[in-house]
């Protein structure tokens, strides 16, 4: 069995960009982020060990956004490491993350970097 958790639409104020004022003015990024892994023991048990603690997930995407980067695929890369590191029982993880405001001519809701890594499981 293979149990999905997803983080839907997380608005965090961050200074990503490759510009230097990106880092200084900074804007909202919306994160989205979705893990599977087989976590069928948690249904019996009801045991918060038995399963991925999506509250600590929330606190190490939060952790990450802080530390600031020239782009978004180091963000994603960093945030997907980091979370099947403390989960292990992972077995794919999907990171989009979404610059509401990109330092770029046109109207638009914002730019996106998807990254995703299959570690042998079933999706």
């Amino acid at each position: 069995m293979t149990t999905k958790i997803l983080f839907e639409n997380l608005k965090i104020y961050a200074y990503h960009g490759v510009l230097p004022e990106e880092k200084i003015i900074g804007t909202y990024f919306i994160v989205n982020v979705e893990i599977h892994a087989d976590l069928w023991k948690a249904v019996g048990t009801d045991d918060l060990n038995d399963t991925v603690n999506y509250a600590e997930v929330n606190d190490i995407i939060h952790e990450e956004m802080k530390i600031p980067s020239k782009l978004m695929e180091h963000v994603c890369g960093r945030i997907s490491k980091k979370i099947k590191l403390e989960f292990p029982q992972i077995s794919y993880i999907k990171v989009k993350m979404t610059k509401t405001n990109p330092p770029m001519q046109g109207e638009m809701e914002g730019v996106s970097v998807e990254i995703e890594k299959d570690y042998g499981g079933i999706k």
